[in-house]
């Protein structure tokens, strides 16, 4: 059973989204991790590469990231039932970010130490 969000806030200015999950847990992303981990194809490196959990490279690679659109959040929209889509700066908008992908992306220290 796939745990769903029930509240998805974009702070623009602290370059956070927040998602609130029905089970009460609360994530805090930010843009830079959103943006390395984006599950399309082309940054996931070809479909061979796809898979359920993101790149476990990405928790340590998103911090050096340069500024610029591509780590600006244009439009963040619901894509079905099963996730999100994010609109980037630059432009970028092909990853959707399933609600299992999303939540295996949780930075915080209670997540990071169940992977």
């Amino acid at each position: 059973m796939t745990i769903r969000p029930t509240a998805i806030k974009v702070e623009r200015e602290k370059r956070v989204m927040t998602v609130t999950w029905e089970d009460g847990h609360v994530s805090a992303y930010p843009f830079s991790l959103l943006r390395a981990g984006c599950p399309c194809a082309s940054c996931r490196g070809g479909h061979e590469n796809m898979g359920p959990e993101p790149d476990p490279q990405v928790f340590e690679m998103h911090t050096s990231l340069p500024a610029g659109p591509q780590l600006e959040i244009a439009d963040v929209y619901q894509t079905g039932a099963y996730g999100l889509t994010i609109a980037w700066g630059d432009y970028h908008d092909d990853g959707i970010y399933n609600w299992h992908y999303l939540r295996a992306l949780c930075p915080c220290d209670e997540c990071r130490a169940g992977r």
